[in-house]
């Protein structure tokens, strides 16, 4: 599918034309357990119904509703936090606060182990981040849902620098870090543990983390891919990830810093131009200060 941005719309790869896949964008409906049977994403009387997009041949999800295929990530996160042979259910967007009674944000989903009558004896949080996308991906779904089987007919070349494409850096720094500082740093006090549902290529792009075994973990970091079966994608468990929580996240906030040399040619460079000056070789480091 040569420069088709688009992977998955409503559910189904942009190529699947069973009934099944063309119901779903007939009524806009969303396979994967939204909280209506229809996609509500960006707006609910006009929904964005990607899925993913691709990215270097790969499949990127950009809904976080997407993650919910088959309820895999509520089975990986109930093993991480009780263990085996326990009662647990998941509850979706329960609303967090802190000491003062202030919204720290609504936890994705919250899974609680309960005993014969019902009462919880434990709990852990689910975060779920998608990718931001940078570019625009609302013309290229309009066009394509205006006549899903003329995709091939489509020149998506056009869209130019305007091509959407996985904005991970964004997704982090925006996203995933304030996530988990205002309502992780709050879980960890409990003494809580947390799962980080996130795609692999999502994850190679973080600074390598410090990795503990899983007994000794405070936060799991489930990598999934989406991998193709016939004519749809299978959301699969790649690997898990074991970290300490302050440990992961002053890896990923403390960035690593360059020569200051190259920082001084950029200022120097500014300063020429402000001041309408030659160039001079010489920086503040060539000056002798004795």
């Amino acid at each position: 599918m040569p420069n088709n941005p688009l992977a998955e719309v409503f559910g189904f790869p942009t190529d699947n034309f069973t009934e099944q896949a063309k119901r779903h964008r007939r009524y806009k409906l969303c396979p994967y357990y939204n909280k209506v049977p229809n996609c509500t994403k960006d707006k609910a009387s006009n929904p964005l119904g990607v899925c993913s997009i691709y990215h270097k041949g790969r499949a990127v999800i950009t809904c976080p509703v997407r993650f919910r295929q088959d309820w895999l990530i509520a089975e990986h996160a109930a093993s991480y936090f009780f263990g085996e042979e326990t009662n647990w259910t998941s509850l979706t967007e329960v609303r967090l606060k802190d000491a003062n009674g202030r919204s720290a944000g609504n936890i994705d989903m919250v899974l609680v182990a309960y005993d014969d009558r019902g009462k919880i004896l434990d709990f852990g949080s689910v975060e779920v981040q998608a990718v931001y996308i940078s570019g625009n991906v609302r013309e290229p779904f309009e066009r394509y849902i205006s006549a899903p089987e003329e995709w091939e007919n489509i020149d998506w070349s056009k869209l130019g620098t305007y091509y959407p494409h996985p904005d991970y850096l964004s997704s982090s720094r925006k996203r995933l870090i304030p996530q988990l500082l205002y309502k992780g740093t709050i879980l960890r006090e409990w003494n809580k543990k947390q799962m980080i549902v996130v795609q692999k290529s999502f994850f190679d792009t973080l600074p390598k983390l410090p990795q503990v075994e899983r007994s000794e973990s405070e936060i799991a970091w489930s990598l999934y891919t989406l991998e193709r079966q016939e004519n749809n994608l299978k959301l699969i468990l790649d690997n898990v990830i074991y970290t300490k929580y302050w440990e992961a996240i002053n890896q990923i906030v403390t960035p690593k810093s360059g020569q200051v040399e190259s920082f001084i040619e950029v200022l120097q460079q500014k300063l020429d131009a402000q001041l309408d000056n030659p160039p001079d070789n010489q920086t503040i480091l060539d000056i002798p200060l004795q």
